[in-house]
């Protein structure tokens, strides 16, 4: 069986944090990124390690490179519309956890099966 996956919406976790990140969203999303990096082998709360780790990327921050704990998906449009297509890729019976505060992804992701957390649940 595939370990759970954890899936990060880059775009609403970076805003849900009023620190600057609007004057550098490239550089917020590697921040993110980084900050990530351990939970792989750690995990969250509710989820242990060891998990996979996808950082769904849009707009301004979607150059942002992969790093060997965390896999990169490059939205080519809607980052919303990425992660349902991750979500729904998963093979079936894998516990998957999407990371997001937006109410219609939370509603798409979990008529999919997936498990929802707010962004306060990883490292910013």
């Amino acid at each position: 069986m595939s370990l759970p996956l954890l899936v990060v919406d880059a775009a609403n976790v970076v805003g849900s944090k009023p620190d600057g990140w609007w004057k550098d969203r490239a550089g917020a999303a590697v921040r993110l990124r980084d900050g990530l990096a351990g939970l792989n082998t750690e995990g969250i709360k509710d989820l242990p390690g060891p998990i996979e780790v996808v950082l769904v990327v849009e707009g301004k921050a979607r150059d942002t490179p992969a790093i060997d704990s965390v896999r990169v998906e490059r939205a080519p449009g809607s980052g919303d519309d990425t992660i349902v297509d991750v979500v729904a890729a998963a093979e079936p019976g894998r516990r998957v956890v999407v990371v997001t505060a937006d109410r219609g992804l939370r509603e798409r992701v979990t008529a999919l099966g997936a498990e929802v957390r707010g962004p306060s649940s990883v490292p910013r």
